[in-house]
């Protein structure tokens, strides 16, 4: 199967997928692409625009998964409907919906979009809730449980042990936000499978 992987971070939805398909990984920041083509050396990686990519190569893919950065639409941003830590308000990204409208359209594969539950009602209803992520998709998904990680309050070694992915090596600043924006190994390859059925 060729897979797209957009916005791919350090590839924790990735992480137990294996080598038998064609993956493409599309990742903006070079230093974050470069750590995933060390943890990935099969795949095809490109430092790119990712929400471009889609619109120019969504043909040529078996399976699309969409990560659209998360920070604008997170609960972390409010606390109990207030907001929180000083963080300053900003309109929500809206390349999410854009993409989920999008591919709903457009898709010849399958794909799915997956985000963090925000802070206000999604403006489109998620097709599944898994852990703490909505996806929205064009396949079914059956419900399963998963270890509990508590993300929020986890450090950086505790999160590299969950992920399965070590950055002690790396001169990179965030470790701890890349790391929390990873999704669940365990997630991704269910997913994935429910994808290949």
């Amino acid at each position: 199967m060729k897979i797209l992987n957009l916005y791919s971070g350090l590839g924790g939805n990735r992480k137990l997928w294996g080598n038998e398909h064609l993956v493409t990984a599309v990742e903006f920041d070079p230093q974050i692409a470069a750590i995933y083509q060390d943890q990935y050396p099969n795949d095809e990686v490109i430092v790119r625009d990712a929400h471009e990519f889609l619109l120019q190569n969504y043909k040529d893919y078996d399976f699309i998964w969409s990560s659209p950065p998360c920070p604008t639409h997170s609960s972390f941003r409010f606390n109990i409907g207030v907001r929180f830590r000083g963080v300053a308000a900003e309109y929500p990204d809206m390349r999410l919906y854009q993409e989920i409208i999008f591919l709903k359209h457009h898709a010849v594969g399958k794909w799915i979009v997956e985000n963090v539950k925000p802070y206000y009602d999604p403006l489109i209803e998620p097709d599944v809730i898994l852990q703490r992520h909505y996806f929205w998709c064009n396949f079914e998904i059956s419900q399963t449980e998963f270890k509990s990680d508590n993300v929020r309050s986890a450090q950086i070694p505790d999160l590299q042990a969950l992920h399965g992915i070590d950055l002690t090596n790396y001169k990179i600043p965030e470790k701890r936000k890349l790391l929390r924006n990873c999704v669940y190994p365990p997630v991704g390859l269910h997913i994935l499978n429910e994808a290949t059925k």
